[in-house]
């Protein structure tokens, strides 16, 4: 414990600048898969075909190994970023493009029939209505795959990617020295640690946006 301490103190402010990066990087890509995933959810939600498509698509993707699938983007994309926004990007989809699905299907269809009778037209009863009744649902896609994209992003430091998978990995690839093992370990509790803060923020934003009616 010791040892983890003094790697702490020595290095607070290249911890901080790669905790930064690392939820930086997680939120920015979350928001990415967000738009395309609500947006194909609306897109497919009232066809069976089509959401069984998306959704087996969607999976097909968390099917392929990390490591696979930034190897075969780093060719394409080069290190850094790129590879680590795609990458995070395609794994953080399914359960946002699966719960807008489910959410928008779960919508009771008296509700939108009564909205189109009170001379809303479809926009605005997605929006106004299906959508803020799908929102628990969303949110709770948009909560798991931020807790996938953390452990996910510690991977990207293979292509070079931003945050602290870079402190693991330079830990791990110097084994039997004396801050190896403090190294990766502060690494991985670091990340536990903002995956658990980014958890509660959701819990929070569910409260503050969510109606009682409807939690």
């Amino acid at each position: 414990m010791n040892d983890i301490w003094d790697f702490i103190s020595n290095r607070r402010s290249q911890l901080a600048v790669d905790s930064y990066l690392h939820v930086s990087a997680v939120i920015q890509c979350l928001l990415l898969a967000t738009v395309i995933g609500v947006g194909v959810g609306i897109l497919v939600y009232r066809s069976p075909a089509g959401s069984s498509l998306a959704t087996a698509l969607s999976s097909t993707i968390l099917t392929v190994p990390s490591f696979a699938l930034l190897g075969l983007l780093i060719p394409i994309l080069g290190l850094g970023v790129p590879p680590t926004v795609i990458a995070l990007t395609l794994y953080s989809l399914l359960p946002i493009v699966r719960n807008t699905i489910v959410g928008l299907g779960a919508v009771d269809p008296a509700i939108t029939d009564a909205a189109r009778g009170i001379g809303m037209n479809r926009f605005r009863v997605l929006t106004r209505i299906e959508l803020r009744l799908a929102w628990p649902s969303i949110l709770t896609g948009m909560r798991v795959s931020t807790q996938m994209a953390m452990g996910i992003l510690a991977i990207a430091a293979y292509a070079k990617g931003p945050g602290l998978g870079n402190l693991i990995f330079s830990g791990l690839s110097r084994v039997g020295s004396p801050s190896a093992v403090p190294q990766a370990l502060t690494g991985t509790v670091l990340i536990v640690i903002l995956a658990l803060i980014l958890d509660g923020i959701y819990v929070v934003i569910g409260r503050l946006t969510t109606s009682k009616g409807i939690r």
